[in-house]
């Protein structure tokens, strides 16, 4: 079998995450141009797979330090065969991540505008095209019959229409179907399906001598063709770097076996070839872990994992990363465009009485205002001013499931809202409160902004005064949730409760509430003791209490959530 190597660059597709972060390159940088270093040191753990610790980095001083060149080996085969080999030498091609195994070959490829004038090779003989010119001038060819009536042939006509159009007149179904939208690059360019590089990868066939005693076909066939007669639209099918730099001798026994059944079984002459590649992995390939892999000293544990409020990217930083802070919220911001366009970090913890974070912006707009949408609905939240948690929306999700239509929800700690307003959707009536004044105001922006200002009623006061308020007043409504997430200091308003229906009178029916407070433990066994904490708030043992753990905070540390109905002994004490 031949072997034809070919002197044009191959592009695959564009791979990006964000179309919008795509970007279109220059004329194309050839492998053989630049002067190539190997990387000496190679971790163990890494011996298979795209990896920025193998490869070769290109030598030259406006390279990117993160592109990446692999010697790898393709198998050249005609196109119509190429999703067929694909799935059966599935397990010997390269199967790298965001890298398709099949690669267009530009300059080898018909364009949609010469399929007319090239033909087809399943085409009909003379005789049959005869019948169709037939067809076409006098309504029916020979051995049709007579010709149809108007209502018959209106009929058959209509019985050869489907969702793609009419199915035997070319003509009908080109009207009948809606034009396709054919992507544009910038500056009105056409573009040609495999041409142009992209900023995730590139292939390109490997130049080797003796290939210009081949005829010249640029001329007719583009740019990117030389060096070989054309037979036909063919593929690259990308192989494992395993079998990098080896011939069709040294190619296991499975790829050999099926090209020769496909030899065997078309009756034509097919053209399969190995062909040497050099892939080209660009910076936009890489996940945000491994380049900090990279830039980060080594030892040192690379921060992969970060908060989500709206577009704002809230990290969490060790100590040992605060030298390279600036470096590390670059990364994030290039890896998670367009979603995140603002990188904070936290540099202290939370100990006032708003709940407010103290934020640092290292990368981005330096705007903390940002929009976050949960369950539906919109809230506004500056995190400046406000406290915010999107971990917790699993949790707010349970919650909401415990209420019923006939609720009223009393939320003494609501912040901008999201539980409260959440709850309006589901429950008769609310009463929120939160003590922040930048959190009333977000949260009667919210509820107008997600039209649920008429099934809410909101309170800027402390949250003792509050319960106090609340369960005194004869206007308001009977009270059977009441949500208390401030785990901090929750704990210390439950005294609150005491007493809270001695001044009803007896012989009314009271519904007693059930309490829903969040708090943290650090103790082996933290169930046990946040209910005694409970019971020592209340001054009361006998009531029952369910458990449920949130979500681990630190090491140690868990959030947990108690749910009990208020003690009839406590709700009438004196």
């Amino acid at each position: 079998m031949a072997l034809y190597p070919l002197p044009s660059s191959i592009i695959l597709n564009k791979l990006s995450f964000h179309p919008f972060t795509s970007r279109f390159f220059p004329k194309p940088l050839f492998y053989r141009r630049f002067s190539t270093t190997s990387f000496s040191t190679v971790p163990q753990h890494l011996i298979y797979g795209p990896s920025l610790y193998k490869g070769h980095k290109i030598a030259h001083q406006n390279s990117d330090n993160f592109t990446r060149i692999f010697d790898i080996t393709a198998l050249r085969v005609p196109s119509k065969l190429c999703f067929s080999l694909e799935s059966k030498l599935r397990g010997h091609l390269l199967n790298w991540p965001r890298i398709r195994n099949i690669v267009r070959v530009p300059g080898d490829d018909i364009e949609d505008e010469l399929k007319d004038f090239i033909g087809d090779d399943n085409r009909d003989d003379d005789d049959e095209t005869l019948k169709l010119l037939e067809r076409r001038i006098h309504g029916r060819g020979e051995g049709d019959g007579e010709k149809m009536c108007e209502v018959l042939y209106r009929d058959k006509l209509a019985r050869t229409f489907n969702s793609t159009g009419y199915v035997k007149f070319e003509n009908l179904a080109k009207i009948s179907r809606p034009k396709k939208k054919k992507w544009k690059r910038e500056g009105n360019e056409r573009e040609r399906r495999g041409n142009g590089r992209s900023d995730v990868s590139m292939v390109e066939v490997v130049e080797e001598e003796g290939s210009g005693d081949d005829e010249d076909f640029s001329g007719l066939l583009g740019d990117g063709f030389s060096g070989r007669k054309w037979s036909g639209s063919t593929r690259l099918l990308l192989l494992d770097e395993r079998y990098a730099n080896k011939g069709i001798e040294e190619m296991p026994e499975a790829i050999k076996a099926v090209l020769k059944e496909h030899n065997e079984e078309e009756s034509t002459r097919l053209c399969f070839e190995i062909v040497r590649c050099k892939l080209t992995l660009f910076y936009n390939y890489w996940q945000m872990n491994e380049v900090l892999d990279v830039l980060l000293p080594q030892g040192m544990i690379v921060p992969s994992t970060f908060e989500t409020v709206g577009h704002i990217a809230h990290l969490n930083l060790r100590e040992e990363h605060f030298p390279y802070k600036k470096l590390i919220a670059k990364v994030v911001l290039d890896k998670n465009k367009p979603k995140i366009q603002t990188v904070a970090n936290k540099i202290d913890v939370i100990h006032n009485d708003y709940r407010t974070m103290q934020l640092e912006v290292l990368a981005g707009n330096h705007s903390l205002v940002t929009t976050v949408v949960e369950n539906g609905l919109y809230f506004d939240v500056d995190l400046a001013a406000v406290y915010w948690n999107s971990r917790l929306a699993t949790e707010r999700q349970r919650l909401l499931s415990c209420f019923t239509y006939n609720d009223v929800v009393c939320d003494v700690f609501a912040g901008v809202g999201p539980i409260a307003i959440s709850a309006a959707k589901k429950v008769n009536y609310v009463y929120a409160n939160d003590l922040n004044p930048n959190a009333v105001e977000y949260l009667e922006r919210n509820c107008v902004r997600n039209k649920l200002e008429r099934k809410i009623e909101i309170f800027n006061m402390d949250g003792r005064r509050f319960i106090d308020s609340i369960f005194a007043s004869e206007k308001a409504r009977p009270i059977t949730q009441v949500v208390m997430n401030l785990p901090n200091d929750a704990v210390g308003f439950l005294d609150s409760f005491r007493g809270i229906f001695r001044n009803k009178h007896t012989d009314k029916q009271f519904t007693l509430p059930r309490i829903h407070i969040y708090g943290f433990s650090k103790v082996q066994d933290p169930e046990f003791d946040f209910h005694e904490k409970i019971r020592i708030a209340l001054s009361e043992v006998a009531f029952e209490v369910q458990m449920h753990r949130v979500r681990l905070v630190a090491p140690g540390k868990w959030m947990l959530c108690a749910s009990f109905v208020l003690p009839e002994t406590v709700a009438f004490a004196k």
